[in-house]
């Protein structure tokens, strides 16, 4: 489930990673949704990461404590689960987690407390170059130079306004 993706290790490879898009993401945990899977489709050949942001009590939430919890896999590609976050109302009702950044699949669990907590963060995509280029190649042969300029498309120069004289 989720592991730890490391991209500073591959940057002077052929297949170095690129980040193609970041994108918002946000669950909430509460009393009737306990969990919350993050997950990618299997045939999507980019690397996925989550980069959590924030974990925070929101209006409703009771003075008790709720214990956040992830649920992946380590090294072994053996199941454990790692609390978090403890977030109580009246002393702590965030908490920064610093780019947290896991690997889908990735499940997050209310272990305790009843919510409402909101988990905040980055959903990363990644494509290796190689798979990168080609596609970019396919690209370049559809669009070519001479379809960008043409000599019928010339732009006109802008010439400034004439002033009106005050009579």
């Amino acid at each position: 489930m989720a592991a730890f993706l490391d991209l500073e290790s591959n940057e002077d490879s052929v297949g170095a990673p690129v980040c193609t898009g970041i994108f918002m993401f946000g669950c909430e945990l509460n009393s009737c949704s306990r969990s919350y899977t993050f997950r990618v489709s299997e045939e999507d050949e980019a690397d996925h990461t989550l980069a959590l942001n924030m974990v925070c009590l929101s209006e409703g939430a009771k003075d008790e404590c709720n214990v956040v919890e992830v649920v992946g896999r380590n090294y072994h590609n053996e199941e454990i689960a790692v609390p978090v976050a403890n977030l109580k109302l009246s002393c702590q009702p965030w908490l920064s987690l610093d780019d947290f950044h896991l690997q889908p699949p990735v499940t997050f669990r209310l272990r305790s407390g009843s919510g409402p907590v909101h988990l905040a963060g980055r959903h990363h995509i990644f494509l290796r170059r190689d798979l990168l280029d080609d596609e970019l190649s396919e690209d370049d042969e559809e669009f070519s130079e001479e379809d960008e300029f043409s000599d019928e498309e010339e732009l006109t120069p802008v010439k400034p306004a004439k002033k009106k004289q005050k009579s």
